[in-house]
């Protein structure tokens, strides 16, 4: 059986274990089905997920161009703090800016190789610990637009990392944590403007993935450097495939490589 399609970001449904989903133009594939088979991947060609075109990609699926001109990458995507949306003030868009940054955002802990702190939107719960790989997670502040909630994780940080280590999440090397207590000793940092949105009374929700067996040690396929690869699929972590050679593969950082996938 095969699919052809550009590499996006898989689609993840919440269940036990969590159910994973590549989406193409035409098809769909669930990837837990494909668990202890073989997987062949063969990249094709680059498509640009905002204009199509096969051109290298710079980040985020994006030729350079776009990346630098769309929206979406703008600065304050990974650096909540710098939204503008709420002071009326346009960045690329503020129609779309607007939209994104103006509805109600989340700063959370996550523990997927050790406890960080992070912000998403309040629609993107869970699928954000999904895609970060964390087997835990708790909310701490609900806040109305995504500048309070870039202006408390940066105060957070001071106190609490912000990075996943992705090779120890892969490996399943990360102890279960007590994270009401991480957040309620977290309390005291938040800033005075966040303050008032502390969730005080809710508990941790725990993520099972769909994993058969962990890698010892941790390599990444590239597929600029490995066009062609083919592995039987032992679990899905994060946004990663893991292979039974140990090589893992990060879907998201591929998204605008147009592939086949050949399941054998």
């Amino acid at each position: 059986m095969q699919y052809e399609g550009v590499l996006r970001k898989m689609q993840t449904e919440i269940g036990s274990p969590i159910q994973y989903y590549m989406l193409f133009e035409n098809d769909f594939l669930n990837v837990n089905q494909v668990l202890d088979k073989q997987l062949q991947i063969d990249f094709l060609k680059h498509q640009c997920l905002n204009c199509g075109l096969d051109k290298p990609i710079f980040r985020q699926g994006f030729c350079k161009s776009c990346f630098f001109e769309i929206p979406a990458t703008g600065d304050w995507i990974m650096r909540p703090e710098l939204s503008t949306a709420h002071l009326d003030k346009e960045d690329r868009d503020l129609a779309y800016e607007k939209k994104v940054q103006l509805q109600p955002h989340i700063v959370y802990l996550a523990n997927s190789s050790n406890i960080k702190v992070g912000v998403t939107r309040k629609s993107q719960i869970p699928t954000r610990w999904i895609d970060q790989g964390a087997h835990e997670a708790i909310e701490i502040v609900e806040v109305p637009n995504r500048y309070l909630a870039g202006i408390t994780e940066v105060a957070l940080k001071d106190h609490i990392g912000d990075k996943t280590n992705w090779r120890k999440m892969l490996t399943n090397n990360a102890d279960d944590e007590d994270l009401v207590t991480w957040r309620n000793n977290l309390k005291k940092y938040i800033p005075e403007e966040a303050a008032a949105y502390f969730i005080e009374s809710n508990s941790e929700t725990n993520l099972e993935f769909p994993v058969l067996a962990y890698p010892s040690k941790v390599k990444s396929l590239n597929l600029d450097k490995t066009p062609s690869f083919t592995s039987k699929l032992k679990g899905i972590k994060g946004q990663y495939l893991i292979f039974e050679d140990n090589t893992v593969f990060n879907v998201r950082s591929n998204e605008g490589y147009y592939v086949a996938l050949t399941i054998k």
